[in-house]
């Protein structure tokens, strides 16, 4: 069970919904005159209907599937599904160097980079002829690193690169050894640059992203943070970005099968909603 029995928030709601249900009922034994029999009758029927109604409460919060916050007068939205098939803006993680190379040593073809390249780019150099000559990539440059394979300039994490109905965007750091590492607050300072950066380019378009940083990415001094925390990350930056998604544009977090049993969408909920 993702929401324990014993959730404060599930007890909260539980309470809220007693509260009403007592000044109801209350307000219809001040009125009405009710023989002591049909008391006791009404008081058991009444028992079992609010035992009733709590496991209804915990089992609709154990299967919650999508949820819709409310932050900053702009609607983000989570659920899975395939963000391939999503309508907007569909933000696709690189690594600092935006290589396209996929040989299961750079990038991996079971990761959404590699899909997106394979799927659309089964030549690479044309995907990278698109971002070399991105004028605000060149803006983004922090430096260079001479490596045994892949691209050598490298990019300020957070900067995205628009290409059609994709933001290509520059997400983890890389190791000689060619694996994705990052450090928490390399993580929030990316998350941040990246909305700034949405801000400028969603143009009124809903923008979509995947639950970033789950998967191969390795946090360092952080080696154990969950699904769970990582979403609760970016819904947090996300609102203190204030980044304002005008309707019907919205943001969405497009989540895995696999992570969705993982992760309890109603904590986030409860949390996050204003």
């Amino acid at each position: 069970m993702k929401v324990q029995f014993l959730s404060k928030n599930l007890w909260k709601e539980y309470y809220s919904f007693i509260s009403k249900i007592s000044v109801i009922t209350s307000l219809a034994f001040l009125f009405f005159e009710i023989p002591v029999d049909v008391k006791l009758r009404c008081g058991g029927i009444f028992i079992v209907f609010l035992i009733g109604r709590f496991l209804y409460i915990w089992c609709r919060a154990n299967h919650l599937q999508k949820i819709s916050l409310q932050i900053n007068n702009s609607t983000l939205e989570i659920e899975s599904g395939d963000i391939f098939s999503e309508n907007g803006f569909k933000i696709i993680a690189f690594n600092e160097f935006f290589d396209t190379q996929v040989d299961d040593v750079i990038i991996s073809k079971n990761t959404l980079n590699g899909q997106y390249i394979t799927r659309y780019y089964p030549r690479s150099s044309d995907l990278d002829n698109i971002i070399d000559s991105d004028v605000h990539l060149t803006e983004c440059i922090i430096g260079t690193r001479e490596r045994r394979a892949g691209k050598e300039k490298q990019y300020k994490l957070g900067t995205i690169v628009k290409n059609g109905e994709y933001f290509l965007l520059a997400f983890t750091h890389f190791d000689k050894d060619n694996r994705a590492f990052l450090g928490v607050n390399d993580y929030i300072s990316c998350l941040m640059n990246m909305w700034d950066e949405c801000d400028i380019l969603y143009g009124g378009n809903t923008v979509v992203l995947p639950l970033l940083g789950s998967g191969i990415t390795r946090f360092r001094g952080n080696e154990n943070i969950s699904d769970q925390e990582l979403l609760e990350i970016i819904i947090w930056t996300f609102k203190v970005s204030r980044i304002r998604f005008q309707y019907p544009a919205k943001a969405k977090i497009i989540l895995t099968e696999n992570c969705l049993h993982k992760i309890n969408l109603y904590d986030v909920k409860k949390r996050f909603d204003s």
